[in-house]
Parts: C-alpha cells; sequence; structure tokens
C-alpha cells in the first residue's frame, strides 16, 4: 500500500512571516542581528520567509536609540530610554498599514523577535510610569497588532522554539494550516472539508478530545461545511484544538487507538512488541518517533487503508527530526 508523503523539498514552500534580525539582516537598534540558524538552515528548506522589522519599517534608522514600552500592558507606550522620545503613534499607524498588506503573502504562521517592545509575542518588559519598575506583561505593539488582525494563525517566538515540544507543536500547525487553505481554495464542496477532516482525525484526537468530538458533530452536519460560517466554525475548532499541547498522555491514547485496527492482523509476538513500545514511550524511555515508526511499518505490511492516509503518522517532514526528544 502507498501511504501518502508529507511535504517534501520539492513542495511549494510555506509562507512565514518573521521579524527581520532572525535572518541575519542588521536591522536591530545596535546595527546588528539575532541570526537564528534552524530558521534559516533547517526549517528554511521548506519555507518562505516573509521578514518583518516594524522599528525600521516605520522609518527609523539603524543604529538607532533604544526603546521601550511604558505604562500599562493594556495600552503601553513606545518610548526612546534616553530622549523620552514617544514613537507610539507612528509604530501604531504604520502596524494597522502593515498588517493589511500582509493578507496578500497568504501567510501561515509568523515568528516574532522575543522580547522585543515591537515584536514581542508575550512577556515583554512594561516600565511603569511612577517607579520605572518593568512587569513582565507585555506584547510589542506589532506583535499585539499582527495577532488581533490574523487571530488563528500559528504565530511564537524564536526563544520559545528552543523548547522541542513547543517546537513541534507549531511546526505541525504551520502544515496543518495550509493543507487547510489548500482544502478551501480546492473547492467548497463539503467532501473536500470532509476529506480534510478523515485525513486529521487522530492528529486532532492527539490534542484534544473535546475539539475532536465538536467538529466530528460538525462535519456530520454535512451541508454546513458548504457554507463560509460553517468552514469557518471548522476552522476555528481546528486552531483552538492544535494549539493544544499533545500530551505523552493524549498521544498514548491515539497510539492505542491505531492499534484497534491490527487486532486482527498482528501476531502474538508482534502485538506484544507494539504494547511494550507503547509502554516504553509512556514511561518517557524513548520518543514518540519510535512507536510511530512501528506502526507505520505495520501499515505498509498490512495494507491498513485508514491508517495509511492519516497525517498523524507523517505530520510533517521527517528531516526535521521533530518527534525525536523524550
Amino acid at each position: 500500500m502507498e501511504m501518502h508523503s508529507e511535504v517534501t523539498e520539492n513542495s511549494a514552500p510555506i509562507s512565514l512571516g518573521i521579524s527581520a534580525c532572525l535572518l541575519g539582516q542588521n536591522v536591530r537598534y545596535d546595527g546588528g542581528h539575532q541570526h537564528d540558524r534552524f530558521l534559516t538552515d533547517t526549517l528554511g528548506r521548506y519555507v518562505n520567509w516573509v521578514p518583518v522589522c516594524p522599528e525600521v519599517e516605520c522609518g527609523l534608522p539603524v543604529p538607532r536609540e533604544a526603546m521601550r514600552l511604558v505604562g500599562t500592558a493594556d495600552a503601553p507606550r513606545l518610548v526612546t530610554i534616553s530622549t523620552k522620545k514617544d514613537l507610539t503613534r507612528q509604530m501604531l499607524s504604520w502596524a494597522r498599514r502593515r498588517v493589511g498588506e500582509l493578507e496578500s503573502d497568504d501567510l501561515c504562521g509568523f515568528i516574532f523577535k522575543s522580547k522585543s517592545p515591537s515584536s514581542g509575542m508575550e512577556r515583554v518588559k512594561v516600565y511603569s510610569e511612577e517607579n520605572g519598575i518593568p512587569a513582565h506583561n507585555g506584547v510589542g505593539m506589532f506583535a499585539r497588532a499582527f495577532m488581533e488582525h490574523f487571530p488563528l494563525l500559528p504565530c511564537e517566538e524564536e526563544g520559545r522554539l528552543h523548547d522541542p515540544v513547543l517546537r513541534e507543536n507549531f511546526i505541525e500547525r504551520i502544515f496543518v494550516y495550509r493543507r487547510w487553505r489548500e482544502t478551501i481554495v480546492a473547492g467548497s464542496r463539503a467532501g473536500t472539508v470532509v476529506d480534510f477532516h478523515t485525513r486529521h482525525k487522530l492528529l486532532i484526537l492527539s490534542h484534544s478530545t473535546t475539539h475532536y468530538r465538536e467538529m466530528g458533530r460538525l462535519v456530520a452536519q454535512g451541508k454546513v461545511l458548504q457554507t463560509a460560517e460553517g468552514r469557518s466554525r471548522y476552522q476555528t475548532l481546528l486552531m483552538e484544538a492544535l494549539a493544544l499541547k499533545a500530551t505523552v498522555k493524549k498521544q498514548v491514547n491515539v497510539l492505542q487507538h491505531m492499534m484497534g485496527y491490527f487486532k486482527t492482523m498482528l501476531s502474538p509476538d508482534e502485538k506484544q512488541e507494539m504494547l511494550e513500545v507503547i509502554e516504553q514511550y509512556r514511561r518517557e524511555y524513548v520518543p514518540l518517533i519510535v512507536p510511530v515508526t512501528l506502526i507505520n511499518h505495520y501499515v505498509r505490511k498490512y495494507g491498513e487503508p485508514y491508517l495509511a492516509q492519516q497525517y498523524y503518522l507523517n505530520p510533517h517532514p521527517l528531516e526535521l527530526k521533530l518527534r525525536n526528544h523524550v
């Protein structure tokens, strides 16, 4: 049996927005950069980068005076540190225009520069007007505008992507989002969405049983998915589900669920081996790639048609090694 294969290097790349300094562009306030080699050298093989530097694009020079957020987390001002120049209006005016322009780039996500007063996604320092003490509860001005304009797009910071679990979750989401977008472009027929849902069932289940059930009920209604409102509801549930962490417990549930498809096929030794490998994964002795590889082997050996089409078994390029961590 021929199993579906996820993206190869010859596939059309995914469009991702990114803070320009992470690509090695010398746009930082001090004239430097924050080049991230994983993003450019590894993930970059599958991505078309759309670089954005809010501070330069809104009209500030390189190098420039450092700035920070001042006031409250809900409505901070962007102020230079030494001269106290207020750049809030300049930044917000540009950001509102820029997010509109980015609609034409068909982005499937964005990677922000952490801690930046313009691009930080979370925990950015906001300095008190009264005593100058910072609270780590802010969001960069451009990042906030972007996430409000594109509430369902996967977003991350380069710092958080050093965490293997967060890295896998983000990259899985951008590949799913791209497939969803291609499904919608292919046509508004309910069958197209039903096929998408069928192939992603186990992937969704590995993130949220609640969303899995609600999405199943929505798909079962059929005609609902022929409307823009129905497809919008499905997309919201899909991205909400995938944003939830796929824990070891949830993964074990999916692995055991897949075993059920082989109950009349596996020999006693094969069944025992599968149970042992799942248990080793549950105890975090081996990474997820181990039981998944074994199941992929059985899918090919026994020609199991339903599992062969499940993106859970091949959600992203193997070369990224996203399931190799324990």
